[in-house]
């Protein structure tokens, strides 16, 4: 369920007709609900309700300091991947110690920035990385509370760019090397053993991918309890997923996921985070563009945007579908006929949908991405020298613009000449 829905045949996000937004702020632009990121995270509250349990949000889907401030008033904790994420947390308002630092290439200098400044655990991802992080910490007369990524080797059956938990994928360590890792960290200077971390990959549309992962990491807790280890916590990550069709796909619910968690962990005494980003996210967030032309092809027809794939890369990346929809509610009786849906920048890869049944539309017919506010903004891009576009957050009757769109003059003064060419 989101909050976006036609309203006397006008699209809103919540109380705010979407056409309004565009007069002020101008397209293409990201819109994301409160009431919708609101109403996904609570699920995950009440799926895990009874048990002693963190859900952190994956700032990678959404990293707009206004949603994690949103969802921090919340009490989500935060699962960063970087320095800037973790800086970004903070500017929120988020603790130190309700921030998990993932990832498989942290440098030194971001394990000193979180260590200086507060966190709550660093899943380590390899012997290197433990290694690095007990010099880092050691040096700073510091202790960093450490669980260690295990592979699984469970196949998400997921998309080939987003697994994560195979033998072959580059994450974490292998399950059967993990006892050996865990007796290393343990005499290691500046580290503290806190739990074991797993994550299989993103939009699992299946429990019994997790289910596998989780029994394995189940049997690894109370294997590294016999070797005399403190295991209080299990980094459960993220990856459920969410229907970006609204005809075929029924992704599990988070109360049938932390049923699962109850029945597979439930006798282990632990505390159970969780690290969901797209389920969150996902549906909270709409893109709206606008029609620039329709061009008749050979063979097709063409409705031409002004969003490109630097603005919504995941088509082009991972042939991933999302509904467009007109803004201006289509008459029930009206015919549809398929039109290539696809972008200005200069490379056939700029498509969004192909053959896609739309409603006849002129240019300045605006049209609206669903399920846009996971993996949309944070991975756009100036390609083509294209500004990046504004994020606009709605409450209510009420929006504000959450990042603005820079201006061509902002653009290039990022850009410096040399000495030797300044003349």
């Amino acid at each position: 369920m989101d909050h976006f829905l036609y309203k006397t045949g006008v699209l809103h996000a919540e109380d705010v007709p979407l056409a309004e937004i565009a007069a002020q702020v101008g397209t293409p632009f990201y819109v994301y609900s409160t009431a919708t990121l609101t109403r996904h995270f609570r699920l995950f509250q009440e799926a895990l309700a009874g048990t002693n349990h963190l859900v952190c949000f994956a700032v990678k889907a959404l990293s707009n300091v206004a949603v994690l401030r949103v969802l921090a008033g919340l009490g989500a904790g935060m699962d960063v991947v970087s320095g800037g994420e973790y800086r970004r947390a903070r500017a929120a308002g988020v603790p130190g110690d309700r921030i998990v630092f993932s990832g498989v290439g942290k440098t030194r200098d971001e394990m000193a920035l979180v260590l200086s400044e507060g966190i709550r655990q660093i899943n380590v991802e390899s012997l290197e990385e433990l290694h690095v992080l007990s010099e880092v910490a050691h040096g700073l007369g510091a202790t960093a509370p450490i669980a260690l990524r295990v592979n699984p080797d469970v196949d998400a059956k997921t998309h080939e760019k987003i697994a994560t938990g195979r033998k072959e994928d580059k994450f974490g360590v292998p399950i059967a090397r993990a006892r050996e890792i865990y007796a290393q960290a343990a005499h290691l200077p500046g580290i503290r053993v806190v739990g074991v971390d797993v994550h299989i990959g993103s939009q699992l549309t299946d429990l019994a991918p997790f289910e596998m992962a989780f029994t394995k990491i189940a049997d690894l807790t109370r294997e590294l309890r016999a070797d005399g280890h403190t295991i209080t916590r299990l980094d459960l990550g993220g990856g459920l997923g969410i229907p970006y069709t609204r005809s075929n796909e029924t992704p599990p619910l988070p109360l049938d996921y932390g049923a699962m968690i109850r029945r597979v962990l439930g006798d282990l005494d632990v505390e159970i985070e969780i690290e969901p980003g797209r389920l969150i996210a996902g549906n909270a967030g709409l893109l709206v563009a606008s029609v620039i032309y329709t061009k008749p092809g050979e063979g097709r027809d063409f409705l031409i945007l002004d969003a490109a794939m630097n603005d919504l890369i995941r088509p082009a990346m991972y042939g991933a579908h999302h509904d467009i929809v007109p803004v201006l509610e289509a008459q029930a009786a009206t015919e549809q006929r398929p039109v290539d849906i696809v972008g200005p920048v200069c490379e056939s890869g700029d498509t969004f949908a192909k053959a896609r049944p739309m409603p006849p539309l002129d240019a300045g017919a605006l049209v609206a991405f669903r399920s846009a506010g996971a993996y949309g903004a944070v991975m756009s891009s100036e390609y083509n020298t294209r500004p990046l576009i504004p994020e606009v957050l709605v409450d209510g009757d009420q929006f504000a613009v959450i990042r603005a769109r820079p201006t061509f003059d902002e653009i290039l003064a990022r850009d410096t000449l040399p000495t030797w060419l300044a003349s």
